[in-house]
């Protein structure tokens, strides 16, 4: 049976911090460009997907011209009131 040493558990611990320094520092450098990558894949798909709507409308809708526009509704005649004291 093997016992714990201060040693093996002293190595651990350094193992462990620089393993986690590692990790951090290769995430600092790879994961923006993962990042970037996967942004602009979601971002072309969605490109792809909305292509056909947007050709679709870029017709130019005219609508027809109505001939004899409708006369402005006039109401009634201005009645002008006179206080009564």
């Amino acid at each position: 049976m093997q016992e714990a040493s201060f040693n093996g558990f002293f190595r651990t611990i350094i193992y462990m911090i620089g393993f986690y320094y590692l990790i951090k520092f290769l995430s600092r450098i790879f994961l923006p460009i993962l990042l970037q990558k996967a942004v602009n894949k979601v971002q072309d798909n969605f490109d792809k997907n909305q292509n056909p709507f947007n050709q679709q409308n870029n017709q130019d809708f005219q609508t027809p011209k109505k001939e004899n526009p409708k006369p402005t509704k006039q109401v009634g005649d201005y009645i002008d009131y006179e206080e009564v004291e």
